[in-house]
């Protein structure tokens, strides 16, 4: 039936004939079957309204199962999935929506009122909700619809979701995920780490990212692995799943956290056979630790939107603490100079990578796309390792400015724009500072043109305009910002000074 829809043909294969429940925690389970059904009701929904193929579905909800069924619905109906932080304030996805174009647009009912300027000024005419129960009027409306919808055919080069990631200059780019690039690289991940239908992942990540959607929730369902699927993280929830479950995908954050809890052992991990970390630098003093209290060694990888998922420890060998592993199956990459020759074991360069993974492009700039996305398919990623004698890739820095927060980008271009912008400051500088629970923390140095400026003027202004992760952890108001004999401010030195702020 879906064998014309090139990822959810895949999606859907291994558990086609299943009876195993996607287990809800709290609220009962459902079945593949059930799943699949719901999805094909969304994807009828959609057709209903418009929804052709290749039409964006932008969605900002929080996170639920029915969440889950929009997702492949949308793909069945041959759309574009858009998914949305669902902490992005009215201005942010005002952007999204003006920039996207979608047919749809589906959000909780509760910002319904917050969020009609930006709809109104995107001319989005379809609006939905769903709120983090499952209700709203897109689940009444699709309630009715019948089961059995036939997918809309899709080739592997066509578009199934653009994930909008941080831009240069502060404006986010859009990058275009196909059929092919979602489906092979959840293929290989099946296979790398061993996923089979015995298995039952603790899915505690977000849904509107790279992490959660296509690396938690693609692997669970291509290999017919049952979900303990947790609205979010929660450390009583986790060791509550743990007995009847298998396997963890993770951020730093999670296993630091899990650190912390007494009830963290050998005995309560006895069941489990896996553990993931990835979308933040996971220390190696916390890869030691883990290890010490469990008997497991957590499995850290390297990934990015425009790419899924590219390089891995091993699931048998070595997994090296402060490494991200190997190149995966299918992904080739190269750590290059400032003149595109490749490096030798040892020295750092710039990282590139190139395979059926890489995405097709920015939305919408072909300027940008042409920049990083070379014409032979190898992908600048803007990083920075180095790779051992044994292969495997370390990631010690990025060549731009990026920061990495509990696994979400942020662009601190789009945060001094905000503080530069408040009366009484004359400049600032953010930086990613090291966290042992985020990876890096986002730091504001700001220089202030009057004595009144006060930390908590810049801390309320952030909160009001940016998401919660994009926010200062810390504000400091100094006298001036280091720069170089060209008068550019050197982040580095600011860096290198406060290095230790969150030790």
């Amino acid at each position: 039936m879906y064998k014309d829809n090139h990822l959810v043909a895949q999606l859907r294969a291994a558990s086609f004939d299943r009876e195993m429940d996607v287990f809800v925690q709290g609220q009962g389970g459902r079945t593949f079957g059930a799943f699949f059904a719901n999805a094909e009701r969304y994807a009828a929904l959609l057709a209903s309204r418009g929804v052709q193929a290749g039409d964006r579905v932008a969605v900002q909800v929080n996170k639920s199962l029915e969440a889950l069924e929009l997702y492949v619905g949308t793909v069945m109906a041959g759309a574009v999935f858009l998914p949305l932080n669902p902490d992005y304030t009215a201005s942010e996805v005002a952007y999204f929506l003006q920039d996207a174009t979608p047919r749809m647009f589906v959000l909780d009912p509760s910002r319904k009122s917050e969020m009609q300027s930006a709809v109104e000024t995107a001319n989005v005419t379809q609006v939905m909700t769903l709120d983090a129960t499952g209700g709203g009027t897109l689940k009444d409306a699709a309630s009715s619809m019948p089961a059995g919808f036939a997918p809309v055919p899709r080739t592997a080069d066509d578009l199934a979701a653009i994930l909008y990631t941080s831009g240069t200059t502060g404006r986010s780019k859009g990058a275009m995920l196909t059929h092919r690039a979602l489906a092979s690289n959840a293929e290989t991940l099946v296979d790398y780490w061993r996923f089979t239908p015995d298995d039952v992942l603790i899915h505690a990540l977000p849904i509107f990212h790279t992490h959660g959607l296509f690396v938690a929730t693609n692997v669970a369902l291509m290999a017919g692995a049952a979900m303990t699927f947790l609205p979010k993280f929660n450390l009583d929830a986790v060791f509550a799943a743990m007995p009847n479950a298998t396997t963890l995908m993770g951020v730093p954050t999670f296993y630091t956290r899990m650190l912390q809890d007494p009830r963290l052992t050998v005995d309560s991990t006895r069941n489990m056979r896996l553990f993931v970390s990835g979308s933040a630098p996971l220390l190696a003093e916390t890869h030691e630790r883990w290890t010490e209290r469990t008997g497991h060694k957590i499995l850290e990888r390297y990934g990015m939107t425009e790419t899924n998922m590219n390089t891995s420890n091993p699931y048998e060998g070595a997994r090296k603490p402060g490494t991200v592993g190997l190149p995966l199956p299918g992904v080739d990459v190269k750590i290059v100079d400032s003149d595109g020759a490749e490096l030798d074991v040892d020295q750092i360069g710039s990282i590139e990578v190139r395979g059926d993974n890489v995405f097709a492009g920015y939305w919408q700039m072909p300027e940008k796309t042409a920049e990083e996305l070379r014409e032979d398919g190898w992908f600048v990623t803007g990083d920075l390792g180095v790779r051992d004698s044994d292969g495997y890739i370390s990631i010690v820095g990025r060549s731009k400015d990026l920061i990495i927060s509990g696994g979400f980008n942020v662009y601190p271009k789009e945060v001094e724009a905000v503080i530069d912008d408040l009366p009484n400051v004359l400049e600032s500088a953010v930086i990613g500072l090291p966290h042992k629970d985020f990876g890096e923390a986002v730091v504001a140095v700001v220089v202030a043109s009057d004595p009144a400026l006060t930390i908590e003027a810049i801390s309320v202004a952030t909160s009001d305009k940016l998401a919660r992760f994009k926010c200062p952890k810390i504000v400091l108001i100094v006298e001036a910002l280091p720069r170089n004999t060209m008068g550019k401010v050197q982040k580095k030195a600011l860096r290198e000074k406060y290095e230790n702020l969150f030790r």
